[in-house]
């Protein structure tokens, strides 16, 4: 039957190769849908057969939506399905070509058909049976299944489907030798984090093809799926990723040994991408398994790690501008960026291990400690060269070089600006998240190893700081956490505060405070992820604030009096459940005590009203709030005392 059908074709004839590649006349097109439409098993081969053909081999008929419309419409979908089953359960001949055939008339029609017709059930059921059948196609046709995958995946209705399958071990078994699937599983999980509802089903899919996976990739480098890893982990919301899994030991391992082995680029480039979003997924435990190492171990991987990011990174950074608008930019600077942030991670290891003596995992010599320090530093020094540059390049332009030698022009969200040739075209300082994991450890370092001299050189970044705080947002990349770590540092040396002040850091500072403080109070100081952030940004603002006032405190001027009469003029609540705000308003009353204390006399007797307005705040505070934590219920006991006393003096005359 299947020759007679074939006999039948009216596309047969071959007689020239411009008729081959022309479109099949009317005739043919009816005769194809015929027989997609017969209830005939048979027939219906023969037709996908037919199909098959005439769309491989006719370009135009690929052009005509309307009929590629019409002949998937007539295309039976468990037709299909059968022929992909039957594929994967039998081993002989006929059951591979039915496999091969459903597979490339899938493929070809998920090419031709708008998204919309992809993201109906027709397409997206065929998910869980495709998965099962890629052991069992040919190479060729394996191509095509994981391309189809990888096209219905990357739609939500696609993942969604992909999420329900309950076995993905088939694909995980060819990943290794199959990037493809990486990507597949990639696109499903984070296309899946909206589409799906039950989330324990994607939490249970990875873990379950996690583990797949580092089983497959054992006895090779792991350089795939460190890089997918990375990636992956870095994109994924929290809420999907599995907790504390086994596998993050084994991806440890991989780590470890191809950091040891003298990679190339791009194996650096996927150890350090999956470290650094390993330690950011898993706070608690990946610091663990990449920093503590056995204490009989000469040379700790700590060490081996450190070390050879802070190579990378330093050889790097120097060429970095000239690289701006090459093709490659975008994977040197996520590679440096992922260094940057393994080295900021490390930084908070070392402090917490040096502070809890009850951590005994912490293998490095006060030898490789000092190597280590040294090195960190140099590191930080290119750093903020490299800022600097950076900055100027983008919004300022080259110290000392004219305008006129700016013959670009860089179009960007707060003007156009006339730029050097190693001017960004694509992303501005502002919103490359180099600069961010730039700017966060470097900040961290100078917090932490005091290192006057380093401190001095980033002083020069203060215009920067201030600039990038500015036009942070939660919208956009948030430098605002770490400016706040790095001016904690800077306004400790009297050229630090001088250039805070000079680029209008209370101002900037001050407004924010208001901004969070009424927040909190427009939410009724309720507990959440978004406030407790907010809450706990306004406490390292108060921090910044306050040492600058108590170094400053000779004479508090008039316009940082004006955070004092905010504070009166606020209606803060006696009740609040949050701890984070309960932390903050006694931060802000004891910023308010600061700038009091510094104030003249006759400042005070001015703000006399809002003086007495703030005590009765802490007043309430005292019989409402803070019984249980001793430490703030103490700070504000010295409120108090202090407010008293304000409010105890006579009232002077204007001066």
């Amino acid at each position: 039957m299947d020759q007679g059908a074939a006999q039948t074709n009216p596309s047969s004839p071959r007689q020239s190769p411009s008729q081959s590649q022309s479109i099949p006349d009317a005739a043919t097109i009816s005769r194809i849908q015929a027989l997609l439409e017969s209830k005939q098993d048979t027939q219906r081969f023969v037709a996908l057969a037919l199909l098959k053909s005439v769309l491989d081999n006719s370009p135009q008929l690929r052009q005509d939506a309307s009929v590629i419309q019409r002949l998937w419409a007539s295309t039976s979908p468990k037709f299909l399905e059968r022929l992909v089953r039957t594929g994967s359960r039998s081993s002989g001949q006929n059951a591979k070509e039915m496999l091969d055939l459903a597979i490339s008339v899938l493929h070809t029609f998920a090419a031709l058909l708008p998204q919309s017709s992809i993201a109906e059930p027709k397409f997206t059921d065929r998910i869980p049976g495709l998965v099962n059948a890629v052991l069992y196609c040919s190479n060729d046709s394996t191509t095509s299944l994981l391309q189809l995958l990888h096209t219905l995946v990357s739609i939500p209705e696609g993942a969604k489907s992909f999420i329900h399958v309950e076995d993905p071990s088939p694909l995980a078994e060819i990943a290794p030798s199959h990037a493809l699937v990486l990507d597949i599983f990639r696109f499903a999980w984070l296309n899946g984090m909206a589409a799906v509802v039950e989330k324990h089903l994607l939490v249970n899919q990875i873990t379950d093809t996690m583990r797949f996976l580092v089983s497959s990739f054992m006895g090779t480098d792991g350089v795939t799926l460190l890089d997918f890893l990375g990636s992956f982990l870095r994109d994924a919301h929290p809420d999907i990723l599995p907790y504390e899994p086994q596998w993050l030991e084994t991806i440890s391992g991989f780590i470890k040994n191809l950091a040891a082995s003298r990679p190339n680029q791009l194996a650096r480039s996927a150890y350090t991408s999956a470290a650094a979003s390993m330690l950011q997924a898993y706070p608690s435990s990946a610091p663990r398994l990449l920093f503590a190492d056995n204490k009989d171990d000469d040379k700790p991987f700590a060490y081996l790690l450190v070390d050879i990011i802070l190579i990378d990174i330093r050889s790097s950074t120097p060429t970095l501008l000239e690289q701006l608008n090459q093709p490659g930019y975008t994977e040197l600077s996520q590679r440096l960026a992922s260094a940057l942030d393994v080295i900021a991670i490390f930084i908070g290891y070392l402090v917490r291990c040096l502070e809890d003596d009850s951590i005994d995992t912490f293998t490095l010599s006060p030898q490789s400690l000092l190597k280590l320090r040294k090195s960190i530093s140099e590191t930080m020094s290119g750093i903020a060269e490299y800022l600097r540059d950076r900055w100027d390049a983008t919004f300022a332009g080259a110290m000392g070089l004219h305008p006129d030698a700016r013959v670009a022009s860089t179009d960007t969200a707060t003007g156009l600006y006339r730029s050097l040739t190693w001017d960004s075209m694509t992303t501005v300082a502002d919103e490359d998240p180099l600069i961010l994991s730039a700017i966060r450890s470097l900040s961290l370092w100078l917090r932490e190893d005091e290192n006057e001299m380093l401190q001095k050189e980033a002083t020069g970044l203060m215009d920067v700081f201030m600039e990038l705080y500015r036009r942070s947002s939660s919208e956009r990349l948030d430098f605002r956490p770490a400016v706040l770590v790095a001016l904690e540092a800077l306004i400790t040396i009297p050229r630090g505060r001088k250039l805070f002040l000079q680029h209008d850091g209370w101002g900037v500072l001050s407004q924010d405070l208001g901004q969070v403080f009424q927040k909190s109070l427009g939410g009724d100081g309720d507990a959440d992820a978004d406030a407790d952030a907010d809450a706990s940004r306004g406490v390292e603002i108060v921090r910044v604030l306050l040492t600058v006032a108590e170094e400053e405190a000779s004479d508090t001027p008039e316009e940082w009096m004006d955070s004092v009469t905010a504070m009166a003029r606020w209606d803060t609540p006696a009740l609040v459940s949050s701890a984070k705000f309960q932390e903050l308003q006694i931060a802000f009353l004891q910023l308010c005590c600061a700038l009091l204390h510094g104030a003249t006399s006759g400042m005070r007797s001015r703000h006399r009203h809002s003086i007495r307005t703030i005590q009765d705040v802490a007043n309430q505070m005292t019989e409402n709030t803070c019984k249980k934590d001793k430490a703030l219920a103490d700070a504000l006991d010295e409120v108090r005392v202090s407010l008293d006393r304000f409010c105890g003096e006579p009232t002077a005359g204007s001066g």
